[in-house]
């Protein structure tokens, strides 16, 4: 083992050109391990920054379908995604092999949690076991997915150092969290700021060096634990504030008061305020999850982080409020759940994407059909959904529809749909968004969250 790290070391020195010379020169090759959400809205930068990427994913057909041009996320059309093929920037593959070639490797996998609520790095693992057996001298390995201070030095580095090449000396690693925000019109991978953190100062450098090529502001922090951790901080934060405003809709209800006209006449104060929303819950990948992450290490600590379990505990339960809501709702129209036609409209996590992940309309719908509802969504941008008694397909929003449903919830509001149309032609809407805020006829068959 030792002639062979001193072989590979030597061969690293008699590199004329290292991986930072390639990479400012815009001739670094960039392998992105997971084709997804994250992945390929990074590798459709790259590619618009005139370096070669190809993107790696172990789903065959998803490699063919990228392949051909068409693209399975909303944030990068099938157009932009056909121009960076016939560009030659770009394409897929589910060889490994491929990771031999990389001067670059970015690594997109998911972080899911366990049914115990602990951190799943498996793919992580999986990910840094394939870079591992084909690891070289001077290339520059980025972990982006979320995950608990300590995983890149205490999971990645070890792995990736057996072989006997060294971070900091003959490769380079670093920690990037990704803060993609899909369907967001405004910040997209290129101008929104990103965090670095290296093991080493050089790791540091290589890996600011690497985005700055395509990021516009690059923030380099001490540690890749230090990085880590500022992805925590920032969705810590959003699940800590909302499960806030979550308990603030509670206490609205019991004193009788709107709960959405305490928050815009607070966001008046132009300091001290910052305005965030209730719901039926938290979704997508990042915001119900990553708190559980920072959460499970502090317990390894023996510390209690008891703000993230207190908003956790909230905002977990706001689909059983939810559903407890609209039975009284439906109570005061001599009505029960049981039986009665209720037609949801967005399952989505959040407004104007077609992602359902963790998304809290699919336990309001689910605890709907236990609780004996004669059930039926609509969404724009989501054709069927998984539910444990099966597939359950999306309906088309008529004024027929709407007018047979004993009550219409609006539990994701997408701005396409015409709201005052709902209204309209409803018996009832149930309005856990504020979607309905500005219309102005039939607000006495409104109900608000």
């Amino acid at each position: 083992m030792r002639q062979n790290t001193k072989t590979r070391r030597s061969s690293a020195r008699k590199k004329s050109s290292g991986v930072l010379e390639k990479i400012r020169a815009k001739k670094a090759h960039v392998v992105i391990i997971g084709q997804g959400y994250v992945g390929l809205p990074l590798a459709y930068e790259l590619a618009s920054s005139g370096l070669k990427v190809t993107g790696f994913e172990i789903q065959k057909d998803l490699v063919k379908k990228l392949n051909s041009g068409k693209s399975h996320i909303p944030d990068i059309s099938s157009r932009d995604l056909t121009a960076m093929v016939k560009s030659g920037r770009y394409r897929a593959t589910a060889d490994p092999k491929i990771i031999a070639h990389a001067d670059c490797v970015c690594i997109c996998v998911p972080t899911p949690l366990s049914k115990t609520k602990d951190p799943d790095v498996s793919y992580i693992l999986s990910a840094v076991h394939i870079v591992a057996k084909h690891l070289h001298p001077q290339m520059l390995i980025v972990l982006e997915s979320t995950t608990y201070p300590g995983t890149t030095e205490e999971l990645v580095r070890p792995s990736l150092e057996e072989g006997g090449l060294k971070a900091g000396k003959d490769f380079y690693l670093a920690y990037s969290p990704e803060r993609v925000d899909p369907g967001n019109p405004v910040y997209g991978t290129r101008n929104t700021p990103r965090i670095v953190g290296g093991t080493t100062r050089a790791c540091s450098e290589v890996a600011r060096a690497f985005y700055e090529q395509f990021i516009d502001e690059v923030v380099v922090v001490t540690s890749t634990q230090a990085a880590e951790m500022v992805k925590l901080l920032e969705n810590t934060f959003r699940s800590v504030n909302i499960g806030l405003v979550n308990e603030v809709a509670l206490m609205c209800d019991r004193l009788k008061i709107d709960v959405w006209e305490i928050i815009d006449a607070a966001a008046t104060k132009p300091f001290g305020f910052m305005r965030f929303y209730p719901g039926p819950g938290l979704g997508g990948h990042c915001i119900p999850i990553d708190p559980h992450y920072l959460s499970w290490k502090l317990r390894s600590l023996n510390y209690y982080a008891r703000f993230i379990e207190l908003a956790g505990d909230i905002n977990s339960h706001m689909p059983e409020y939810v559903v407890e809501r609209l039975a009284r709702a439906l109570n005061d129209q001599k009505k029960a759940i049981r039986s009665s036609r209720i037609l949801v409209l967005g399952v989505a996590f959040k407004r104007n994407i077609d992602d359902v992940r963790e998304s809290p309309s699919i336990d309001v719908i689910e605890l709907l059909v236990r609780g004996g509802a004669k059930l039926s969504f609509h969404d724009p941008y989501v054709k069927k959904i998984m539910l444990d008694g099966g597939v359950m397909s999306g309906i088309k929003l008529t004024d027929a529809v709407l007018k047979k449903a004993d009550c219409t919830i609006i539990l994701t509001d997408h701005s396409e749909i015409d709201y005052a149309r709902v209204v309209r032609c409803s018996k009832m809407v149930f309005d856990t968004r504020n979607a309905t805020g500005k219309v102005k006829v039939g607000r006495k068959k409104i109900v608000k969250l």
